[in-house]
């Protein structure tokens, strides 16, 4: 596999944010019934986009985008955060998210910790970050426990686990 994880630029954007959306929405497909909601608005996309710690990368193999990343990094506490990591639709199972994985930890070397979430129901991403990257569920976040972050507008129906990797210095 003729891999590469490039920065996201301005022209990749409009296929970038709909190819997450897909993988994002046929991720849910088979977890939930109610389908009749957009499980990634494109506003939760430019937001995280939006922050000036924040960094989008791609991942292309032979010239053809096939997922991607986005990340932010606190320079200062080394306490970074991967906010969204996808694998275009029908390119599952392919090795495309383990290779992502590993490059961005390649390009953060001075990470000590990393820390993203899930919904409860995403059996697939659970498998993924605790199997296949090491991440160690931490915390999770219900109608009893709330995660201090979540706008209150969410209900309790979004429950989610918070994973963290602690990195082992070089």
């Amino acid at each position: 596999m003729n891999f590469k994880l490039l920065p996201v630029n301005q022209e990749d954007l409009a296929e970038y944010k709909r190819d997450m959306q897909e993988a994002f929405q046929n991720g849910a497909a088979g977890s939930t019934t109610d389908l009749d909601i957009e499980i990634l608005p494109e506003e939760d996309i430019n937001l995280v986009l939006s922050k000036k710690e924040t960094f989008a990368y791609k991942a292309v193999v032979d010239s053809k985008m096939v997922g991607g990343a986005i990340v932010e990094i606190d320079e200062e506490t080394k306490h970074n955060h991967l906010d969204f990591l996808y694998v275009k639709y029908g390119m599952q199972s392919h090795g495309v998210g383990q290779a992502i994985w590993k490059e961005v930890e390649k390009l953060y070397p001075d990470t000590e910790v990393w820390e993203t979430v899930t919904p409860y129901f995403e059996k697939r991403n659970i498998h993924f970050y605790v199997n296949r990257c090491g991440f160690h569920i931490v915390e999770f976040y219900n109608s009893q426990h709330k995660d201090p972050h979540t706008p209150e507008e969410m209900t309790d129906e979004d429950d989610f686990f918070r994973f963290e990797k602690k990195m082992s210095p070089l």
